[in-house]
């Protein structure tokens, strides 16, 4: 693969650009926005930091889908970001919009990327982009459960006071209040988290994860950045190196964990091609209930994205 597209040159977008090209996995990386020379500038600048921080991706500003043609993967975060007081389901009527005429775009220059959606709320703009873009569902997901759980062992690394690349976590659910981090399968340095850590405090460090996003928002009066950024390439790295990693994405199901015809966050094994299986999980009495309130709030979204009648 040598071609990825990000659309949105905000914060998000301009962080997944320039993490990528970080990476020196990808030839050309395209960074587009509706305004044109702020997409430039980023990318300029990114530009001239290669040779300081040592990566050749070339990167590209523009506002012209024709820039576009031939992308293997597109990252879409366009949109507008949450502010105080918002819920990620209070985006879905100007979001959706945008979504769906960037997909639509994006497929007249490029004939089968694999989409990674980033714009909120995550589970239903992928919905939406799926719909918009008739492509198989193994190539439309969404950037969730990586950034979730990510928030997830930061909380654990700080409490525990260790380094966050011993802990190794996996969440389910929607992107938002219902998710559902599963402490029986997280570890540190292989040893469950558990064993290290009372009930009472892990439950307060699950609490704190749900509110992750809204936490950030209130300090900053804006979505944050630096995460959400880096948990979308590192899934674009996955892909282009094709190597079968497992992470949580907001995944198509079919009747897996009893969940048909929606989006959810699920582990999967990423490949070259996109989603190469859904992992599934035994899940206990417990999960299986949080699971179901999660499920419930996301259905609830979608009803309202099909009364938009977009797609």
């Amino acid at each position: 693969m040598s071609k990825v597209t990000v659309v949105g040159a905000g914060n998000v977008g301009a962080t997944v650009a320039n993490v990528l090209a970080h990476k020196d996995i990808v030839k050309d990386i395209v960074l587009l926005d509706i305004k044109g020379d702020f997409a430039k500038g980023k990318a300029l600048d990114s530009w001239q930091q290669a040779p300081i921080d040592g990566y050749s991706s070339r990167m590209t500003g523009t506002s012209d889908y024709a820039d576009t043609a031939g992308s293997d993967v597109v990252i879409i975060t366009a949109g507008i970001p949450r502010k105080p007081g918002m819920s990620r389901d209070d985006l879905i009527s100007t979001n959706a919009k945008i979504v769906v005429s960037v997909t639509k775009s994006i497929l007249k220059y490029s004939k089968n990327p694999i989409i990674i959606i980033v714009s909120n709320p995550l589970d239903v703009m992928s919905y939406a982009a799926l719909k918009a873009s008739k492509l198989a569902p193994n190539r439309v997901f969404g950037m969730a459960g990586i950034l979730d759980t990510a928030r997830y062992r930061a909380f654990l690394a700080t409490e525990l006071d260790v380094s966050p690349r011993d802990i190794s976590a996996v969440l389910m659910g929607g992107h938002g209040d219902t998710m559902v981090p599963l402490p029986r399968y997280t570890t540190v340095a292989g040893i469950p988290v558990t064993e290290m850590i009372t009930k009472g405090k892990l439950n307060k460090i699950v609490e704190r994860t749900k509110k992750g996003g809204g936490e950030l928002v209130k300090l900053m009066g804006t979505s944050a950045w630096y995460a959400p950024g880096a948990a979308a390439a590192q899934m674009v790295e996955s892909i282009i190196k094709d190597d079968g990693r497992i992470f949580p994405v907001s995944a198509w199901l079919t009747g897996e964990y009893g969940v048909k015809n929606m989006y959810l966050g699920v582990p999967v094994q990423l490949g070259k091609d996109g989603i190469r299986k859904i992992i599934k999980l035994k899940l206990n009495s417990e999960e299986k209930k949080g699971l179901k309130t999660s499920v419930k709030a996301v259905s609830s979204v979608i009803s309202d994205f099909k009364k938009m009648k977009l797609v």
